[in-house]
């Protein structure tokens, strides 16, 4: 049985599904010993908007997870996305106050560039730091030690909607979890699917999920810019069903076998039968009717992002191009749709740098709740956010007991 300390587990809390991946760290290596998933019925856009449906999904995810892990689970990563998430840079500027530059130096420098206006409904979910510049010299990744005058820091600073946040806590600590911290999807998702030569030389990642599809751009190894597009795949099962009247159930099922989305490749023999509503007789249909719907909708999604990333100015950061992930990322059709509206490079990411059940997890729905279990391996010692659904006398009670320890 697995050690408790050793293990890190990752609560995808998705649109369409929500999926608890269980890894084993042992030195360098991450082991997945453990999955569950369970259809998420709680959510919309991203967003908590039913608390109990979405606490008994997230208890039968983490059962099912348990019982193949063989292992209890009490504390996750969750992932958090949705239309409320933003993401902006921003910088500052200290004086070093000795001959070199200490880790405290570098703590104030994140410190005053972190210092901006935030409406108090808005959460900092995440501080990351892109590049620091010593006296003239840009382009450091750690300038801890560098002897110099001045130290400015260049940041990217993710913030989502305090309630959103919470509800994701607030559902966590109902199935009985804590939560260690709260993870951007798209961050997640990127540990898991890029490489390190794809992060240095600049991609755009984009994980085409049930609600959202959320963008993250990469280059020198550091995230640059940060998006959440309140389209996906759900959109794609609506249509269906409006486009040959189906029941929604159905219009998932039919997307999955025989969605595409590139009307051109398909052979104007293959008939696809739709299940008729309100017990009305099924009907076949040609397949090139269906890719005719989903086609305009992704090309719609890609050119969306396009021009975000656009106006971000980012457009000759992703050297290495792109990279499409989430379960709608494996439509057929998906990846020519990308590389024709983007004209760049475009692959299909799948969890990397991985062992133990590894078939299983190989595959692009898995890579946020992999990618999960990455981010907690690699920051574990380093936590900077975490929000527990405790009452305002408990919060008091810990920040005097904190006040006390220093002192003493």
């Amino acid at each position: 049985m697995p050690k408790q300390q050793n293990i890190i587990v990752g609560l995808d809390i998705g649109t369409t599904k929500i999926c608890a991946v269980v890894g084993e760290v042992s030195g360098s290596d991450i082991n997945i010993i453990g999955i569950g998933s369970h259809p998420s019925i709680g959510l919309r856009k991203g967003v908590v908007v039913n608390i109990e449906a979405t606490v008994d999904s997230i208890k039968k995810a983490v059962e099912d997870a348990e019982l193949m892990a063989g292992c209890e689970i009490s504390s996750v990563y969750a992932g958090i996305a949705g239309g409320h998430i933003t993401g902006f840079n921003s910088r500052g500027i200290i004086a070093i106050k000795g001959p070199e530059v200490t880790p405290g130096d570098v703590e104030r420098v994140i410190d005053a560039a972190r210092a901006v206006a935030i409406p108090m409904d808005r959460e900092v979910i995440h501080v990351l730091p892109q590049e620091f510049i010593v006296d003239d010299q840009t382009g450091i990744q750690n300038p801890v030690g560098m002897a110099g005058v001045r130290l400015e820091a260049k940041i990217h600073i993710v913030t989502g909607a305090v309630t959103s946040a919470h509800n994701i806590v607030k559902c966590a600590n109902r199935s009985g979890l804590d939560v260690c911290d709260i993870v951007l999807e798209s961050l997640a998702s990127g540990e898991a699917v890029l490489s390190e030569e794809e992060k240095e030389l600049g991609a755009a990642l984009l994980d085409i999920g049930g609600g959202t599809t959320d963008l993250a751009i990469f280059s020198g190894k550091n995230i640059r810019h940060t998006f959440v597009l309140a389209l996906g795949g759900n959109n794609l099962t609506n249509d269906i069903a409006v486009g040959l009247r189906a029941p929604i159930a159905e219009a998932e099922t039919i997307k999955k076998k025989f969605g595409a989305c590139a009307a051109g490749s398909i052979s104007p023999d293959e008939i696809v039968d739709v299940p008729g509503m309100g017990g009305r007789k099924s009907r076949s249909l040609p397949r090139q009717v269906l890719a005719e719907i989903l086609e305009p909708r992704m090309e719609e999604i890609f050119e969306l992002i396009r021009r975000e990333i656009y106006r971000a100015g980012m457009e000759n950061a992703m050297a290495s191009g792109i990279v499409i992930t989430g379960g709608s990322s494996m439509l057929e059709g998906a990846l020519e749709t990308a590389e024709s509206v983007f004209s760049l490079p475009t692959r299909i990411g799948k969890p990397m740098g991985i062992s133990g059940l590894v078939d299983v997890v190989n595959n692009p729905m898995y890579a946020t709740g992999v990618g999960l279990v990455l981010y907690g391996a690699r920051h574990q010692n380093t936590r900077k956010f975490k929000i527990q659904d405790k009452n305002v006398f408990n919060r008091i009670i810990s920040q005097m007991k904190k006040w006390f320890k220093d002192v003493i």
